[in-house]
């Protein structure tokens, strides 16, 4: 086992802390919730730096990375939508989004073409907006009273970046199906086709 594999052992790890982080969270014990939150995600961004500085990316960590972070993301919110800290709307938002995305890249993926799906900037900045509006909320929760307002608008801004990024992976999906369509086109094989016979039937006379 080398050097190499730490940022995969952060992960799991991170996906370890998610049982317990649950566990507080129904018990409403927000200080160790939000404290097991503030460590996943110092974690998250350690395994990410560690694996772009010293070139230690895998496949299992390409994949479980973001995974974990999904997991707790919905651990967190729907633990939280059922406290009544947070509103159903983000919730069915929120996950349904994150399924529409992953359900329609892996049809993509294995009924048209392999493809690599990357995250744009929207969904970075939803995301972002996501883990601080969990944040807050735990700390509100845990810590001492932050205003109304404003987790409120921080919520409507998750709600709406959701439905934009949705729309946006949308969006690149028709393109990049159309330029694959334009790119495939049978209308230049055929005239390969074509120009080939001509040049066989010029030849045999």
């Amino acid at each position: 086992m080398g050097l190499s594999t730490i940022p995969n052992i952060i992960t799991i790890l991170r996906v370890m802390l998610i049982a317990p982080f649950a566990y507080f969270m129904w018990q409403q014990d927000y200080v160790p919730a939000l404290v097991i939150f503030l460590i996943a995600g110092l974690s998250d961004g350690l395994d990410g730096l560690l694996a772009k500085r010293f070139n230690w990316q895998s496949r299992f960590g390409s994949i479980t990375d973001p995974l974990a972070d999904k997991v707790l993301l919905f651990v967190a919110i729907l633990l939280l939508v059922m406290k009544g800290q947070l509103s159903w709307t983000l919730f069915w938002i929120s996950t349904g989004r994150d399924l529409f995305i992953v359900g329609g890249a892996t049809a993509y993926h294995y009924l048209v073409e392999p493809y690599e799906m990357r995250p744009t900037l929207i969904s970075k900045w939803n995301t972002a907006l996501l883990i601080l509006l969990v944040l807050l909320v735990l700390v509100d929760l845990a810590w001492f009273a932050l205003p109304s307002q404003l987790l409120s608008s921080l919520e409507v801004g998750v709600i709406i970046t959701c439905i934009i990024s949705g729309l946006h992976y949308i969006w690149l999906g028709i393109c990049h199906y159309r330029s694959r369509g334009k790119g495939s086109s049978l209308k230049p094989q055929a005239k390969d086709k074509r120009h080939v016979a001509e040049s066989t039937a010029e030849k045999s006379s």
